[in-house]
């Protein structure tokens, strides 16, 4: 029979049958019989009741947490280290930016097509007889005494950056308009009309099919006439006498846009010619031709790095000439000994300072300041 306690199957092979030893008191108290196994009842605790008393200890570990209590299970002063590092990460990446930014500045997108030339070319008439004479002696009578020959008397302004171009920029911008004025306005063989090429070069790409047909087919239309472009006299009238051409003007810059830098010139030529038919004329036979160009030419990045330009406008005074002749071809010297004619509605006088007095007609008179031997009146 067996006794309360024993194991429902009896005693297990290979143990000794002292009862009394299997039955100590310290087995005792953790054998059960199979009635109590029976009657337990298993229960399954939830993880939160499993934890106990330590689910209150366990706290998100963000420096962000609400109240900005640090977490309990960090050691001091560990969510300040979190927060000092990601601010120095932050003004890191933010000085890298700046950098870059520097090292590598936006440039903005050139600007739209190129537009085409507009000009207007105004013959001055004169009021009195064409003297003629030794050019040295035309010109130390003439308001042009004093101005400076050739390249010489075109002279570059204080240069200084604007917003979004360089000093360098600027300068390169002034050395080409020099370059198109010295070419255009003082090359022997642009001036007899035998070369177009050393101004051509010079004109962004978009403007030379104009410009092209500005020197075969001129007109005086505002957009065709050669004479916007350069000076050349009709080699049928007039060639030059003196290769030591006066000159005397300004430039300006300005920027018109952020991607496009715009240079004002405005000069006074002053060329000695004589006429063109039968042999050289005696050297008293010359006479003075003045010549007022004030022109705007835009760059931008890709004109400064190419050292071209868009010349977008250009008007131009010219005398003394006739009312009746068409300059938009070449210029037609009245030469030496020529008689005045007052066609024209407004006395203009191409050596005047600032900004000529446009004509609102298609000629304009020769003021008598501008006649060599005349008395010379004060500039405006």
């Amino acid at each position: 029979m067996a006794v309360p306690g024993d194991p429902p199957n009896g005693t297990p092979d290979g143990t000794g049958g002292d009862d009394e030893e299997f039955r100590s008191d310290e087995y005792r108290s953790v054998v059960f019989d199979e009635d109590f196994v029976r009657a337990a009842r298993l229960q399954e605790y939830s993880a939160q009741e499993r934890m106990g008393e330590h689910a209150r200890a366990v706290r998100s570990r963000s420096i962000w947490s609400s109240g900005g209590t640090a977490p309990r299970t960090s050691t001091p002063g560990r969510g300040a280290r979190q927060g000092m590092l990601l601010v120095l990460l932050i003004a890191t990446a933010f000085a890298a930016a700046v950098y870059m930014g520097l090292r590598n500045p936006y440039v903005p997108p050139p600007g739209g097509p190129v537009q085409p030339l507009t000009s207007t070319v105004v013959p001055l008439a004169p009021t009195t007889a064409v003297p003629g004479g030794l050019p040295p002696e035309l010109f130390a009578k003439s308001p042009a005494a004093d101005y400076r020959v050739g390249a010489a008397g075109i002279t570059l302004p204080a240069v200084r950056r604007t917003h979004h171009f360089t000093d360098v920029q600027v300068v390169t911008a002034l050395s080409i308009a020099k370059d198109y004025l010295v070419q255009s306005s003082l090359d022997p063989d642009v001036l007899a009309g035998s070369a177009t090429r050393p101004v051509r070069v010079l004109l962004d790409p978009d403007q030379l099919e104009q410009f092209d047909r500005s020197m075969t087919s001129p007109a005086g239309d505002g957009r065709h006439a050669a004479t916007g472009w350069l000076v050349r006299f009709d080699p049928a009238t007039a060639v030059m006498a003196d290769s030591r051409v006066r000159v005397s003007g300004t430039l300006a810059f300005e920027e018109v846009a952020q991607d496009v830098l715009e240079v004002t010139t405005d000069h006074t030529f002053v060329y000695a010619v004589r006429p063109a038919t039968g042999a050289p004329a005696a050297a008293e036979g010359a006479s003075l031709f003045t010549v007022r160009r004030e022109l705007r030419l835009r760059f931008d990045r890709d004109d400064l790095g190419a050292r071209r330009l868009e010349l977008a406008s250009a008007y131009v005074m010219a005398g003394p000439q006739d009312c009746s002749a068409d300059p938009s071809g070449g210029f037609r010297p009245l030469l030496a000994g020529a008689g005045p004619t007052t066609v024209g509605p407004a006395a203009s006088d191409p050596y005047a300072s600032g900004h000529p007095r446009r004509s609102a007609g298609l000629c304009g008179v020769l003021a008598p300041s501008a006649t060599p031997g005349a008395p010379v009146s004060p500039a405006p």
